[in-house]
């Protein structure tokens, strides 16, 4: 929990703890700063496909518009169901490790894919 935490009801930054609980002096709103925590990490854990899907190591997924492949002329068509691919951090926004037949080995970013 940080200490500047804004109440969710009014968004005021007075917010104080008071023991398990956050209360807002504005609106009276209480809440638990741990769900919260809970709750942003939730969020943000795991990587999501364009609908908001979360994603896991071994899913299929959809390419859902025609992806020119860099250094090469062909092209991933929309449509085309990519097996088992893998997650991993990439710095440069492509996140999934993958193989699509009649390419080969590639990376994809999760804004171009569906959860198939």
């Amino acid at each position: 929990m940080t200490d500047t935490m804004k109440c969710p009801a009014c968004n005021s930054e007075h917010a104080y703890q008071d023991r398990d609980l956050w209360v807002c002096p504005e609106c009276g709103h209480e809440w638990s700063g741990v769900a919260e925590a809970a709750a942003d990490t939730a969020q943000d854990a795991g990587v999501r496909d364009a609908n908001g899907n979360a994603l896991a190591d071994g899913d299929s997924v959809i390419v859902l518009k025609d992806l020119k492949v860099k250094g090469s002329s062909s092209v991933v068509k929309g449509g085309t169901k990519v097996r088992n691919i893998r997650l991993q951090d990439a710095s440069d926004g492509h996140n999934i490790a993958c193989k699509i037949d009649g390419i080969g080995a590639m990376n994809l970013k999760s804004e171009f894919v569906k959860k198939a």
